[in-house]
């Protein structure tokens, strides 16, 4: 049975390319068409779609009204569209607020200048994004403390995990153990993708003013973001947070962003451990990289990071995390109920490289304790 796949946007010529694009893809479905955010409401009461594709800007109501007000009434995965400007940044973190999973650029060639390519993310996105809330769910990989969860888990999808090989089994999820001491850790390197404005937003309101580490955050996001996300972040967090820049020493307690269209890696000068903001490099897929963020640190602190994996798409963090686990670091990640995507977390605990397995709320109070 197909994706049943609700267009909103006020613009015909979009709503007619975004339904061709879709319509490729015979694993999806366009069932209607809403011009305004109030018909949205509307049509996803009535038809009850499986995703939504929201544009920010409408006539009558927009898209972040329309958002909140879908997910009070009928919750549906909603995915934006948003320009990639200062404003449209801004409007796109409010729509998160307001209940939307993600989004995507609304200038296709934003998202590559390949048509087909441009198609082939969209529609992975939409399915993806979609099929959290079709798909079987399973019981968490351990146990969560009684009474934790304050909300039902949300469900997943996970094109990304790979069948094991015939006559292989996949490897043993781990069971809860130690926290890790103090004295061990020296860095927490946080990585994520689709989900993980919220994600993160959850994990790092939970520390104190005091955290006694550095952190850095790897975030698929453009560059037009990462400056608004940052600063939205810091005003919601206890500790700091800031977009990082060139020659960035890590400090106690201050959460160093990765510059969006940029990479970000850690280096060792003079006693001192700083970030270097990079340019990226003609076919590197993401813009900045987990994997390379991760490296960088593993070469700085190889057995004393906190490596954490949360919600998002395909596999980026798996090596990263894997040339920290052979330096000796202890990896967490994000388990599939909390997930938005299960493709990320997916990657690195059917891997064997996931030390503790953790729903989202968990993570925050866990780095805490530390």
């Amino acid at each position: 049975m197909p994706i049943r796949v609700l267009v909103v946007d006020d613009s015909g010529f979009f709503r007619r390319r975004l339904k061709d694009m879709l319509g490729s893809d015979p694993r999806l479905e366009v069932v209607g068409e809403a011009v305004n955010g109030a018909e949205a409401i509307e049509m996803a009461a009535k038809l009850r779609p499986d995703i939504i594709t929201m544009d920010i800007e409408m006539p009558v109501m927009d898209g972040i009204t329309a958002t909140r007000r879908i997910m009070k009434a009928t919750p549906t995965p909603i995915l934006m569209f948003s320009s990639l400007t200062t404003d449209g940044a801004q409007a796109t973190l409010d729509a998160l607020d307001a209940g939307a999973v993600d989004y995507l650029p609304k200038r296709f060639e934003d998202i590559s200048k390949n048509r087909e390519e441009a198609t082939r993310t969209l529609c992975e996105q939409v399915t993806a994004i979609a099929s959290r809330g079709r798909a079987p769910r399973r019981a968490p990989s351990q146990p969560s403390t009684p009474g934790s969860h304050t909300r039902p888990p949300i469900g997943s999808a996970r094109p990304s995990a790979p069948a094991p090989r015939p006559g292989t089994a996949p490897p043993p999820r781990p069971r809860a153990g130690a926290l890790p001491t103090r004295a061990s850790v020296r860095l927490v390197a946080i990585g994520t993708s689709t989900g993980g404005p919220v994600a993160l937003q959850e994990v790092l309101t939970k520390l104190p003013a005091s955290f006694p580490f550095p952190l850095v955050l790897v975030q698929h996001m453009p560059g037009s973001f990462t400056p608004a996300f940052a600063q939205r972040l810091n005003q919601l967090c206890q500790i700091t947070v800031k977009e990082a820049e060139d020659g960035d020493a890590l400090k106690p307690g201050v959460a160093l962003l990765a510059p969006g269209g940029k990479q970000m890696v850690v280096e060792s000068r003079a006693g001192r451990q700083i970030v270097r903001v990079l340019d990226s490099e003609p076919g590197q897929t993401y813009k900045p990289c987990v994997d390379i963020t991760f490296s960088s640190v593993a070469r700085v602190f190889p057995a004393n990071t906190l490596g954490v994996i949360l919600t998002g798409m395909g596999a980026d963090g798996r090596e990263g995390c894997r040339a920290l686990k052979a330096g000796g670091s202890t990896i967490w990640s994000q388990d599939e109920a909390s997930c938005v995507v299960y493709g990320m977390p997916a990657a690195v605990a059917d891997a064997g490289l996931t030390d503790r397995v953790m729903g989202l709320i968990e993570v925050g109070p866990a780095l805490a304790k530390i």
